[in-house]
C-alpha cells in the first residue's frame, strides 16, 4: 500500500505543478473513509472541462505508459486515461468536466497517510455517491463500511443531492 501511496503522491504533485484541479477516487480513499481492502491501482479525477483533455492526456503520457495501444484516443473518447507506472500499477485518471466532479473536486480535503504523504481525497459524502453510481457488489461493499465507520458524520442530504 506504501508504494500506491507514494504514486498517488507522485501524481497529485506533478498535477498541481500544472494548476490542474484534482483529488483522489478509488481504494486509496476507502483507506480513509470506510473499511481498508487490498487496491491495486490508483485512482484520480482530474478536472479537464471538455476542451482540456488533450493537454492533461499528453502530459501523463509523456511520463507513464499507456495500458491500451490506443490510450490517447480511448482517454479522449472515454474521458479516462488508462495509465501505468514504470513498475506496473495501474492509474486510472479520470478526466472531469461535469458539476457533479468540480463540486467534489471543491469538497476534497487532505489526510495524512501513514507514509508521510498528504493527499488530497474526495469527500466521504462523494465517494459514497460515486461508488453507487458505479454499482458493482465491490462498491456496494465499500458504502457500507463507509456507512459503518463514519455513522451519523455523513451529509445525508448532500448525499441525496448528488444520486
Amino acid at each position: 500500500m506504501t508504494r500506491l501511496i507514494r504514486l498517488a503522491a507522485e501524481l497529485q504533485s506533478l498535477l498541481d505543478s500544472e494548476s490542474w484541479k484534482n483529488c483522489l477516487i478509488g481504494g486509496i480513499v476507502l483507506q480513509r473513509w470506510g473499511e481498508p481492502r487490498l487496491t491495486k491501482d490508483v485512482d484520480m479525477t482530474v478536472l479537464t472541462g471538455f476542451d482540456g483533455e488533450e493537454q492533461v492526456v499528453d502530459l501523463l503520457l509523456s511520463r507513464f505508459a499507456g495500458r491500451r495501444p490506443d490510450t490517447r484516443e480511448f482517454a479522449l473518447l472515454n474521458q479516462v486515461l488508462l495509465i501505468q507506472s514504470a513498475d506496473g500499477i495501474g492509474i486510472d485518471v479520470a478526466l472531469g468536466a461535469l458539476p457533479f466532479e468540480e463540486r467534489k473536486k471543491e469538497r476534497a480535503s487532505s489526510f495524512d497517510f501513514l507514509c508521510d504523504c498528504r493527499l488530497r481525497t474526495c469527500s466521504a459524502e462523494d465517494f459514497v455517491v460515486m461508488k453507487a453510481f458505479a454499482n458493482r457488489e465491490r462498491d456496494w461493499l465499500d458504502v457500507e463500511t463507509v456507512l459503518i465507520r463514519q455513522g451519523g458524520r455523513l451529509e445525508w442530504k448532500q448525499i441525496m443531492a448528488e444520486l
